[in-house]
């Protein structure tokens, strides 16, 4: 069966239209919000920056190199972890829904120093 053309095109408009308007919800990352994209660079036994500030109810793309080893990004406060592998971008994508200050660290022994590899992350209006 051949859909015509005009069909067609209404049709992946009606999906568009429809998927612009759709809120996600579940802490995925809604349509129509500029999303902040961070930079964290993990070594032993720092983040940089070690402070991260954000914005409640703004999608946030945090994205981790790690430029020697297995690290990892653990933030209890916020319940969103990740491991972040040297040599590739891991991406931990989340919408923060609560302001507050939270501490993170590294939850994957990088060595005699990796008690100190905390952080915090910032969430303000």
């Amino acid at each position: 069966m051949k859909i015509p053309n005009g069909a067609l095109l209404f049709a992946c408009a009606v999906v568009l239209l429809a998927s612009s308007v759709v809120d996600l919800g579940g802490g995925g990352i809604s349509l129509g919000q500029e999303e902040q994209v961070i930079k964290v660079v993990a070594k032993r036994f720092e983040y940089s920056p070690n402070t991260i500030t954000v914005k409640i109810g703004v999608p946030v793309d945090l994205e981790f190199t790690s430029l020697d080893r297995l690290h990892g990004f653990n933030c209890p406060g916020l319940s969103i972890r990740t491991d972040i592998y040297p040599g590739k971008v891991n991406r931990l994508q989340f919408v923060p829904q609560k302001k507050g200050t939270f501490p993170f660290h590294c939850d994957n022994f990088c060595g005699s120093g990796h008690e100190g590899m905390t952080g915090t992350l910032l969430v303000t209006d």
